[in-house]
């Protein structure tokens, strides 16, 4: 899950069942917006290990440490602990009134609980057990940015906002709306470019559903009998409902790849339903087998018909003594154990020999454009490495 929308959920996790308010409201910092920015602070926390990878020059740490020890389980009291006594020290010299020390520590255990287990539904894997094991559970639910799960996030906090008070609050309603529709024109743009296209009929019911949300409760005031806290639980339940249907969507996803697997009488090793943009209909399937990967793509909205369904082979280049010799180095042998779907590949560029290793799993939504974390070896004759590295292109 992307940073911005773990720190969304924090927050609303703080104002919708520890009673925090907005963290940028103009009264000064009191006991309820101080709950809201832990909560906040906790549930982005995780992610600071990003900052190693900044000051480092080991490309392979976004393998080996992002989402490891500050997305761990065992560590999570040890952070919540720190985390408390720095705000307590804070609260102190700045003089507001803080949450007892016992009481931040929870907050922000909440907080960083809620960024594992919302790193835990996507499928890139996330190291809740270092550092006593360093496996990397996925539980492939929904896709590493989803915009839907972001927005019912966020809207139910910007809803409260707006209905908070009745002074100015048509004007509220009516830029908002403006400044939403216009975002989501904007992720409709970036989805098409990214090859996951939005429907003009479903880019008109958003616009609509944002109008129904934000402008019809301003007339006669209606949006105001709702309580502030009210607008929040709706989004909390309406977000663990998103991931119900995600988690019935991907039994249904994982259920058509095996029939896939079976129909074709694959010598299946593992299988895989991963999430797609631009919603839960949509399903990458994966078959990992002895000699290769077979990719299905998958909507949840059509008939199910394998027997016609279009699918992809990624075989896996024929061994040699350069594809032996890269995958016996140190880095190869990292990405291999990240890998839940590696295809090896090989050819030759003039004297020099070329192996590539990818992840099924990241392939592109396109399909003319290669995967992600792909990992390259340029040898010469003799077999000796001229460079390595991930393949940026």
């Amino acid at each position: 899950m992307d940073t911005i929308t773990h720190g969304i959920a924090g927050a609303l996790i703080g104002k919708a069942v520890f009673r925090g308010e907005d963290m940028f409201a103009s009264k000064p910092m009191n006991r309820a917006r101080v709950i809201t920015w832990s909560l906040m602070l906790g549930a982005i926390f995780p992610d600071s290990d990003i900052l190693r990878d900044w000051f480092s020059n080991n490309p392979m740490l976004i393998l080996t440490w992002h989402r490891s020890i500050t997305h761990s389980l065992v560590c999570m009291p040890i952070f919540a602990l720190l985390l408390a006594a720095l705000t307590r020290w804070l609260a102190r010299w700045r003089k507001w009134d803080a949450p007892s020390f016992a009481a931040l520590t929870g907050f922000y255990a909440v907080g960083i609980l809620s960024h594992i287990f919302l790193d835990l539904v996507t499928s890139f894997g996330t190291m809740i057990w270092s550092p006593l094991q360093w496996s990397r559970p996925a539980w492939d639910l929904i896709f590493i940015i989803d915009f839907t799960f972001s927005a019912l996030l966020l809207c139910p906090q910007i809803l409260a906002w707006v209905y908070r008070q009745a002074a100015g609050l048509k004007n509220r309603a009516i830029i908002t709306w403006c400044v939403l529709a216009l975002a989501s024109l904007g992720v409709a743009a970036l989805a098409k470019n990214i090859g996951a296209p939005i429907s003009e009929q479903t880019a008109v019911a958003i616009l609509a559903l944002l109008a129904v949300l934000f402008l019809l409760p301003a007339l006669g005031g209606k949006g105001l009998r709702v309580r502030y806290a009210t607008w929040n639980r709706a989004g909390l339940a309406a977000a663990i409902l998103y991931l119900a249907a995600a988690f019935y969507a991907h039994h249904a996803a994982f259920e058509r790849v095996q029939k896939f697997a079976s129909l074709f009488q694959l010598p299946a090793e593992s299988l895989g339903a991963l999430p797609l943009p631009p919603s839960v209909w949509h399903w990458d399937g994966l078959v990992n087998t002895p000699h290769g990967v077979y990719e299905v793509r998958l909507d949840l909205s059509e008939r199910l018909d394998l027997a016609s369904v279009e699918h992809r082979y990624y075989p896996d280049a024929p061994s040699n003594q350069y594809i032996e010799t890269a995958k016996g180095l140190p880095e190869v042998q990292k990405v291999l154990w990240f890998s839940r779907f590696p295809v090896t590949r090989f050819h030759k560029e003039g004297t020099e020999a070329v192996v590539e290793i990818f992840d099924a799993r990241f392939s592109s939504i396109r399909r003319n454009r290669p995967a992600s974390f792909t990992y390259r070896v340029k040898m010469d004759e003799a077999g000796q490495v001229i460079s390595k590295g991930w393949v940026r292109e």
